[in-house]
């Protein structure tokens, strides 16, 4: 993917691949973390944990349910757990389980959700996880984290380490633009503005991030002043740095690797809604499913970039 190019954004590792990193190196800290996986631990990365700590590891195999079930007892007997899987078979496979043994009783499971988005690519539509953030949000007491980068990927498991209850965290297969450093901090419920502006704001997650700060870029040129802002928790959404953007730009453009329902365009909205509205456009993959292909023809096909970014804000700028 170009993504973050035009910026001089430098390639970086996939999100997926630092959430590994990031885990192993917990485990060494946390002797209570423990992982379980759907037999898909090569891909999830959790494999790196399973090699350094095979006894607090676990794989159940092509049975999302029972990764659920194992993780929640896991978590009532006082065990940290992550559950690891493809997004979509995590969020849709389990989600009963999820519900009812996660959320409801309130137990400390870190699900994470890899190959998320259409830029997983080749894999095709069944294993896209495009409505995941949707269903994890519908959830009380859920967290749902998407990161930009593998070093705020990273900032983001020591995060929700420390938090006491469930969390969903989104990460991708393909390699992403690095946007922060190693020293980057992460806080749960916390936007983070990247570029300041007084016409337009630029909310964005995960990889959309690197299109916003592109987007932004060319809008400068055509002497457009546009506020960037990364929200990797989309719950709880930063309420502050929306009502923030809207009372000071005025208008608003939410890009996301997501359907149009359910994501964070639809959380940003209520909150502009319910405290200072304003006018706003949507980048997203709208209400439909992808189709198997390259992630940057994908991507581009199905409106998912910088220039769709650029187009959405010049609309709202000529009314």
């Amino acid at each position: 993917m170009n993504l973050g190019a035009s910026v001089g954004l430098t390639m970086g590792k996939a999100t997926r691949d630092a959430f590994g990193e990031a885990l192993r190196a917990l485990g060494a800290e946390h002797p209570e973390l423990y992982v379980v996986d759907g037999d898909v631990a090569n891909s999830t990365r959790t494999e790196w944990f399973a090699k350094d700590y095979p006894d607090r590891f676990f794989n159940a195999g092509i049975a999302e349910s029972n990764l659920v079930g194992v993780a929640s007892g896991l978590a009532a007997a006082g065990k940290t757990v992550v559950a690891a899987s493809f997004a979509a078979f995590l969020m849709c496979n389990a989600y009963d389980q999820i519900r009812m043994g996660v959320a409801f009783p309130h137990l400390n499971v870190k699900l994470v959700g890899s190959h998320a988005g259409i830029s997983i690519g080749e894999d095709g539509p069944s294993q896209m996880g495009i409505e995941d953030v949707a269903l994890a949000c519908a959830l009380p007491g859920m967290t749902v984290i998407v990161p930009s980068d593998e070093h705020q990927t990273r900032a983001a498991m020591r995060a929700l380490m420390s938090h006491e209850g469930p969390v969903y965290l989104r990460v991708g297969r393909s390699g992403v633009p690095q946007i922060y450093d190693e020293h980057v901090s992460f806080e749960i419920g916390k936007a983070i503005q990247l570029r300041d502006g007084s016409d337009i704001t630029l909310i964005a997650d995960g990889l959309m991030v690197a299109a916003a700060l592109e987007a932004a870029e060319q809008l400068a040129k055509e002497n457009v002043s546009a506020r960037v802002l990364d929200m990797p928790t989309v719950k709880p959404i930063d309420v502050e740095a929306v009502v923030k953007a809207s009372q000071e730009t005025g208008a608003i453009v939410v890009a996301e690797e997501h359907l149009h329902h359910g994501g964070l365009g639809s959380v940003v909205a209520s909150v502009v809604a319910r405290t200072h509205p304003c006018r706003m456009r949507f980048v997203d993959l709208k209400d439909t499913f992808a189709t198997s292909g390259t992630a940057e023809d994908l991507l581009e096909h199905f409106g998912l970039t910088g220039q769709d970014i650029v187009a959405a804000a010049r609309e709202l700028i000529s009314r």
